[in-house]
């Protein structure tokens, strides 16, 4: 039997986990370049600089004391949310763990009164894509541009909460 999936707030050394992650697994799977990986970074450090916990969360997912996932929740603004940096581990994909991330930070957005949670994302990203679809995120732009030595096509995805 695999051990239960538990998902946590961040805590020191995670974040430096969430970059090396998204380095290593963009450029495995998708040949993204260490330009994507410095993105990441930048995100992150934004995130730690003016985290409000008032308004944001994170969740790192561990099975077994082992990190295999991450997302976070940062404030736009009194009314919108975004989504951020939903990631698992090869090891942990199939289990439904991006579907519970994902949840997770709908039930914040929705908790703290946010009226719209959106995303950034790519065409490429399939599963995460079905995960936002069937929880009714809607892509309302799309645009083909060149970044992290790929040809690559960005989405901004919206829900109504």
């Amino acid at each position: 039997m695999s051990p239960p999936v538990v998902l946590r707030p961040p805590r020191p050394g995670d974040m430096g986990w969430v970059i090396q992650q998204h380095g290593e697994l963009y450029w495995r799977e998708f040949g993204w370049d260490r330009r994507f990986e410095a993105l990441v970074a930048e995100i992150v450090a934004g995130m730690m600089r003016d985290h409000d916990p008032a308004w944001e969360q994170g969740w790192i997912a561990e099975r077994g004391g082992e990190r295999v996932g991450s997302v976070f929740v940062v404030r736009k603004s009194e009314t919108q949310a975004q989504l951020r940096l939903l990631l698992l581990t090869p090891q942990a994909r199939g289990l439904g763990l991006g579907a519970r991330l994902t949840d997770a930070c709908i039930a914040f957005a929705r908790e703290k009164g946010y009226r719209q949670l959106v995303l950034w994302t790519h065409a490429n990203l399939v599963a995460a894509r079905e995960i936002y679809a069937r929880r009714g995120f809607r892509c309302v732009a799309s645009e083909p541009y060149q970044a992290f030595g790929q040809d690559l096509v960005s989405e901004h995805w919206e829900l109504d909460l």
